[in-house]
């Protein structure tokens, strides 16, 4: 039986964690900015520190589940860790950017802009689900 729960938490906190849509820390000319549409490679990895243990909160503390039953009692770190992954990775700017800002596709130009980020949340979305629900890929720990 599928559980969504962890799909749901991982691109809700990819949306509103993505450096420059809602805040930017650090930012550009001060500690923290709001919607300047920007990144950096520091802040992709505040950012990612932040939905790291953001993640930990909600998939092995309060244990986020949409599922019918539950039936595991080991936490299970594969979920955390390929959103982590998968959220460095997938930051509109740091390795690409699709649509750019002048072009279709522009690679490390560590600017965004809304449709990147619904375009990157989709492949975000779309790989995080075959890889924690289709492939299956789970880390437990006792």
């Amino acid at each position: 039986m599928a559980d969504w729960g962890p799909v749901f938490v991982a691109v809700m906190l990819f949306i509103l964690l993505t450096p420059g849509l809602l805040i930017q820390i650090p930012g550009h000319t001060k500690v923290v900015e709001f919607g300047n549409f920007q990144t950096s490679g520091v802040s992709i990895l505040v950012h990612s520190v932040i939905y790291f243990a953001l993640m930990c909160i909600f998939l092995l503390a309060v244990g986020i589940h949409i599922i019918n039953c539950i039936s595991e009692e080991m936490a299970d770190w594969g979920p955390v860790l390929i959103g982590v992954v998968l959220f460095v990775l997938l930051q509109p700017g740091l390795l690409f950017q699709l649509p750019g800002n002048s072009k279709q596709l522009e690679f490390g130009s560590m600017r965004t802009n809304g449709k990147a980020i619904a375009v990157h949340t989709l492949i975000f979305f779309a790989l995080y689900a075959i890889l924690v629900l289709a492939v299956h890929i789970h880390i437990y720990t006792g």
